[in-house]
């Protein structure tokens, strides 16, 4: 099922026996009770946070490659850290303190019981393009072996209890998407391939949500992709095509979001109800980002265009090579960079995803807050 030849699946491995060993080493008894709220016992529902994805999680350092795999793409596609992304504020909501990277553990269980986050730019549901690139399933393992790691430490029991009350957020596919987009020749409408290529993709997801479940997981997000047709650097792709819309977003693109976003909350919804004990929610960022770029004033934005950080067209012929390159006022942008919004986008869609306010019922069915306060 794991990639196995990659370099970054060696390096993984080496990790983690490293981060093994520094636990045996310098971990006391006393030490295996740490609350991830800074108060003793584990006041909250949800205990710890493991997040899986690309670039809507990961700012670009959780690699042993970068700035390597970066290449002529965004090296800075965040607006600061990942601190302003979508799954740390939701994460500094439930009262977590931050989820460190993967490959910045230094063998604290104190990180691990308040969770991981394995998710890299560029990563994919599908084998990446480069093997300096990650994907699902290699995040998938990282976090399979840091629940063995757990249950080492901790005792079957006591794992098992913090498995069931920590939540897996998972935010995959745009990069599948790009990349299908930007390299299949046949990629120019949403016919048949453009549409098998997303159930593939869904059935991947669902997959992993199954497989997460049998390793007592029971607490899952998963979070749509935003609308890459009106991402900067897609509109900048089409400016000069025939088939460009120089007038608004690249509706066949996304149609193609639409079909992936639609199809994985079906099956979600068909989850929840074979998969007892779980909760499953679908958070619909597309629909929250269509709301800021057809009403920006609405929300503070002077700008639903063109990227903060990019050159070119919209900003999104090439990504953000150097702060020094954003635009004097991040906050009036909604786009960051050549897809990635920015923190004030951020903000909203963490605020709306945890209580419905200011865009109700983006996270279906329950929001996150009433996840998060619900036992399993």
């Amino acid at each position: 099922m794991w990639v196995l030849g990659s370099k970054s699946w060696v390096l993984g491995s080496i990790f983690y026996v490293g981060l093994l060993l520094k636990m045996h080493l310098c971990m006391g008894n006393d030490e295996l009770f740490v609350s991830t709220n800074g108060t003793s016992g584990w006041p909250s529902s949800v205990t710890s946070m493991y997040i899986l994805g690309d670039s809507s999680v990961d700012c670009g350092d959780n690699t042993p490659f970068y700035p390597i795999l970066h290449q002529n793409l965004s090296l800075n596609p965040c607006n600061g850290s990942d601190q302003t992304l979508l799954p740390q504020l939701l994460a500094k909501k439930m009262g977590l303190q931050y989820v460190k990277p993967f490959y910045s553990q230094n063998g604290s269980m104190e990180d691990l019981l308040n969770g991981v986050n394995f998710g890299a730019a560029q990563a994919t549901i599908m084998y990446p393009k480069s093997r300096s690139y990650q994907s699902l399933n290699q995040q998938l393992r990282q976090a399979f072996e840091t629940i063995q790691l757990l249950q080492l430490q901790l005792g079957q029991d006591t794992a098992k209890s913090l498995i069931e009350s920590s939540l897996f957020y998972l935010s995959f596919g745009k990069d599948d998407l790009i990349n299908y987009l930007v390299d299949d020749e046949s990629a120019t409408s949403p016919g048949y391939n453009g549409l098998h290529f997303t159930h593939i993709l869904v059935d991947q997801m669902i997959n992993v949500i199954q497989n997460l479940y049998d390793a007592n997981v029971r607490k899952i997000v998963c979070m749509g992709i935003l609308p890459l047709g009106c991402s900067p650097s897609v509109m900048s792709i089409r400016y000069n095509s025939s088939i460009g819309n120089k007038l608004g977003c690249e509706n066949d693109v996304n149609l193609l979001v639409l079909e992936y976003n639609t199809r994985l909350e079906q099956r979600i919804v068909d989850l929840n109800i074979k998969m007892q004990g779980a909760q499953v929610i679908f958070c619909d960022t597309y629909r929250a980002m269509m709301e800021f770029i057809f009403h920006p004033q609405a929300y503070g934005f002077e700008d639903a265009k063109n990227a903060c950080c990019g050159t070119g067209e919209y900003g999104g012929t090439k990504g953000c090579l150097s702060p020094d390159m954003a635009c004097p006022r991040a906050s009036s942008h909604v786009w960051w960079d050549l897809y990635n919004p920015t923190e004030a986008v951020n903000i909203l869609l963490a605020n709306s995803a945890w209580s419905g306010d200011p865009l109700p019922s983006i996270c279906r069915p329950i929001t996150f807050k009433a996840l998060e306060s619900s036992s399993y």
